[in-house]
């Protein structure tokens, strides 16, 4: 709660509505917790209603509010207020913002975006974009808050900037360990006590960390790894498409795997091969959790068991 009231500047002018549910670390710690801890008020509905929340979030004059990728998306193609009420920033977080999404965002409601990164083990918020005037960076989930952040290969060994590898953290936030499970504990620490995210990545010049991908999503394409979060980019920049997630196949020649792809266009939208290449499902929704988090093996699981494989 202190490293979230300090990265943001929370005091008891503030207040939040918040749009997360309570059971998932991220509506629990960033939007209710904190903002209480700093003093701040929070407004919580019964449920999240697009169709209701830029009303309540004038009504009770909130300033700000936390979110997952989808929920944004789901607010920008909302009837807006007039005038656009003043939002002292909008924070992302629990699964990849793409920077078409955060420049929309910014441009749409005039507030900086700040896209955070956060794991239930570090008791939510580990790194965030900064507020103004520092700097935010798209695609990029900021620098550490309060936590230390090292890019480490298998063996535990720093790797130079730049080069990508696992993102660990350390930090009086970060789980000691798990409950009776002894093999766990030894496969997700290295001997300096850092937890191993599972996450690949690397950081920037200077000192952002930009994720890569899961380890265990890497698309293997003939020995060359490919981040499936690159691809969701390219092909959410398509004006006919609303979102995107890549994930690996079987590749029938045996070269490894192969790159699949799933897509929802925008209402009234189609889409011909020439602009969405081969293993493009088209859908009416893609397969996410109760707090709107994209699971890409969920994805995959259910777009190759589909018959008939609806194919471009």
């Amino acid at each position: 709660m202190r490293n979230i009231q300090a990265t943001y500047n929370l005091t008891p002018a503030d207040r939040t509505m918040l749009v997360m549910p309570l059971f998932h670390v991220h509506g629990l710690l960033a939007a209710f917790l904190a903002p209480l801890h700093s003093g701040g008020s929070v407004v919580v509905p019964p449920r999240f209603s697009a169709s209701e929340f830029w009303e309540d979030f004038v009504q009770h004059k909130a300033n700000w509010y936390s979110a997952v990728p989808t929920i944004h998306q789901i607010l920008l193609k909302t009837p807006l207020p007039n005038p656009i009420p003043d939002i002292r920033f909008i924070r992302s977080c629990s699964s990849p913002l793409s920077p078409k999404t955060f420049e929309d965002l910014e441009a749409t409601f005039n507030a900086p975006v700040l896209e955070a990164y956060a794991m239930t083990e570090a008791a939510h918020q580990m790194t965030s974009n900064p507020l103004p005037p520092a700097k935010r960076q798209p695609g990029s989930v900021g620098i550490g808050q309060g936590v230390e952040i090292k890019i480490l290969d298998q063996a535990g060994k720093e790797v130079p900037r730049g080069q990508e590898a696992e993102i660990c953290v350390r930090g009086e936030n970060v789980t000691k360990g798990y409950l009776n499970n002894p093999s766990a504990n030894e496969s997700s620490f290295t001997k300096d006590g850092f937890f191993r995210t599972g996450d690949q990545g690397k950081l920037d010049p200077d000192g952002y960390v930009i994720i890569t991908g899961r380890i265990k999503e890497l698309i293997n394409k003939g020995g060359e790894k490919i981040s499936p979060i690159e691809l969701d980019n390219t092909l959410a920049h398509n004006p006919k498409v609303a979102e995107a997630v890549c994930f690996a196949i079987p590749d029938p020649k045996h070269y490894g795997e192969d790159i699949g792809a799933t897509v929802v266009l925008k209402t009234s939208g189609t889409a011909t091969e020439e602009e969405l290449k081969s293993w493009v499902w088209i859908v009416p929704q893609i397969p996410k959790t109760a707090t709107g988090k994209i699971q890409r093996r969920k994805v995959a699981e259910t777009m190759l068991n589909s018959e008939p494989k609806p194919k471009l």
